[in-house]
């Protein structure tokens, strides 16, 4: 008789939680699944930052150099732009070499304290150690201070890298430094780089 008593009783406990159990687990599963950030639109919203770039009205990038730059006409230097610098930045440095030449890497051009203000830097640029907007020179690998044009052997065409550093301290390093020299002073302070290339043959 207990148990024909008892049997009802358990029935309509267990009826009465049910609801209970099912609510409680929807409310777990539900804490358990945030909502995930969509990283499409993360990309989209990063977007808004511009990249830092570097440009020649000389030449186009991975395009020939016009023969005025180089050693076989006036080895002008040719003039290079740039828009986007870095907040932070309180310098730029360049160097422009040949990762193709017949004995190793050659260096054509080592500059740096450029004003963070400056965006460009003109046609024929002196070959002295002071520029005129307080930037330094550094000595090529043809020993000499200043730009020095793509002088290949002949044969197939090599590739010339102009490559802006954006730095967030100015350089405590005397003009007529080496590429080396160059290299370890920026490497602490290196914000940004950008680079333009271009070719020659002979």
């Amino acid at each position: 008789m207990l148990k024909r008593r008892e049997t009802p009783l358990m029935i309509v406990v267990a009826l009465l939680l049910v609801p209970f159990i099912i609510l409680r687990s929807c409310s777990r599963s539900h804490v358990a699944a945030p909502r995930r950030a969509d990283p499409i639109r993360y990309e989209l919203s990063g977007g808004r930052t511009m990249s830092f770039t570097l440009s020649s009205s000389a030449f186009s990038n991975g395009g020939e150099i016009p023969r005025r730059h180089t050693c076989d006409g006036d080895d002008l230097s040719p003039a290079l732009t740039w828009q986007n610098v870095p907040d932070g930045t309180q310098s730029l440095a360049l160097i422009a070499d040949d990762p193709d030449a017949p004995h190793g890497t050659w260096t054509h051009w080592l500059l740096w304290n450029i004003p963070a203000r400056a965006t460009l830097l003109t046609e024929d640029e002196s070959k002295t150690e002071l520029l005129d907007n307080g930037a330094r020179q550094g000595i090529n690998d043809f020993k000499r201070i200043g730009y020095g044009g793509p002088c290949p052997p002949p044969g197939k065409p090599h590739r010339y890298f102009f490559k802006l550093y954006a730095l967030n301290a100015r350089l405590d390093l005397k003009p007529g430094a080496t590429k080396a020299e160059l290299e370890q002073a920026i490497k602490p302070h290196t914000l940004a780089q950008a680079q333009w290339m271009g070719t020659y043959q002979r």
